[in-house]
């Protein structure tokens, strides 16, 4: 396979969007597409801009997955003036008309790192994480953890993810569980919807 694991490149921001609606389960705090369209920029922006590496899995020169850390002391590789002001107001209107929901899934992480940071001290945080979800089984994922693993090996590392994304990927790669928050999602008319925050570590 022709598979090139390099910087993510400015053009491809967009394909990294698109790569998140489904593989990071995005359309779990809104089903209206003007809507997820906004959440989803806010919510890629908004991990660039706290990159400290910025992976992407080129597969025959097309962008097929995207893996964003935010280590400690390292500085952030990218800088987005004006978009910094635009993921502001998007924040600003998330939390106008979903602060329930954000405030849920936030408090319930939040809870998480409260009693993972008693007994750990993480270098860094894997903070997005998502492939083409045209192109599966072809151990793109796999060879994106190997190359942080390579770049901060020995180095410990945590990442947030719930029960609406494939998150049992990370057991099978050696991630253990450090916390667990049951939490229920608003969906309008219909009945609140149960779902499961982790947050899951591995030493590199």
């Amino acid at each position: 396979m022709a598979l090139n694991i390099q910087r993510l490149k400015r053009k491809d921001f967009e394909n990294a969007r698109k790569f998140a609606i489904e593989g990071m389960n995005l359309q779990l705090f809104t089903n209206n597409l003007f809507e997820l369209y906004f959440y989803s920029k806010y919510f890629v922006f908004s991990e660039l801009s706290q990159a400290t590496h910025a992976y992407g899995a080129y597969w025959h020169g097309e962008l097929a997955g995207v893996l964003l850390v935010n280590m400690k002391g390292q500085p952030k590789i990218f800088n987005f003036p004006i978009r910094a002001r635009i993921v502001k107001m998007v924040m600003w209107l998330i939390t106008h008309f979903y602060g329930e929901l954000s405030d849920d899934y936030d408090q319930a992480n939040a809870e998480m790192m409260d009693q993972y940071r008693l007994e750990h001290r993480p270098a860094g945080e894997l903070s997005f994480f998502a492939v083409d979800p045209t192109i599966l089984g072809q151990g793109i994922g796999t060879k994106l953890l190997k190359r942080l693993a390579k770049d901060e090996a020995g180095k410990l590392v945590y990442l947030y993810t719930d029960s609406g994304c494939t998150y049992p990927f990370y057991f099978h790669r050696g991630f253990k569980k450090k916390g667990q928050q049951e939490i229920e999602l608003p969906t309008g008319a219909d009945e609140p919807q149960p779902l499961t925050c982790f947050l899951l570590d591995k030493q590199l």
